[in-house]
């Protein structure tokens, strides 16, 4: 069976025919506008982000198979709190602005878009994760540091929200 895997990272609903996949997708023999139109299909729920894509095609009968990754916690994090600017370095540090506030309910949509691609298997452990990647981006949690708020998860205060 000759397979071909073509991977390639798109705008999530915005892939086209042009460069990385139509190049890469000719001379196997596939529909091109099939398999945009599936990746577009696929990946609309993370427009305006960058999305890790695998095309995996079956050469001999010419079909095809997609497979869609999910963009970093950080950047389902900027996308929450609305942000299209790239975050500076200094945010979050001592006396330096923040980028904004990630409410509890932002942070579990965001868990649940990377259930499958987080190492932890619990929701409780995967709002620790994506708080930790708050603290390195300097974006608060339900209003505090997210620092503070990581103590406060560990403490239990939000276990009645964060079961699985």
């Amino acid at each position: 069976m000759a397979t071909i895997t073509i991977a390639a990272m798109v705008e999530g609903g915005k892939a086209t025919a042009g460069p990385p996949l139509g190049p890469s997708l000719a001379p196997t023999g596939v529909n091109i506008g099939q398999v945009i139109a599936k990746i577009n299909e696929k990946t609309k729920d993370f427009a305006g982000m960058q999305v890790p894509i695998k095309v995996i095609v079956d050469k001999a009968k010419k079909a095809f198979e997609v497979e869609v990754g999910t963009p970093p916690v950080s950047a389902l994090i900027k996308a929450e709190l609305g942000l299209k600017e790239p975050v500076k370095e200094e945010a979050g540090k001592k006396g330096k602005p923040g980028i904004g506030n990630l409410t509890l309910d932002q942070a579990l949509k965001i868990a649940k878009k990377k259930k499958d691609a987080m190492l932890s298997r619990t929701v409780k452990a995967q709002i620790k994760e994506i708080a930790g990647t708050c603290v390195s981006l300097g974006a608060q949690v339900e209003g505090k540091s997210a620092k503070e708020f990581l103590a406060e998860v560990e403490q239990g205060k939000y276990d009645d929200k964060l079961k699985d």
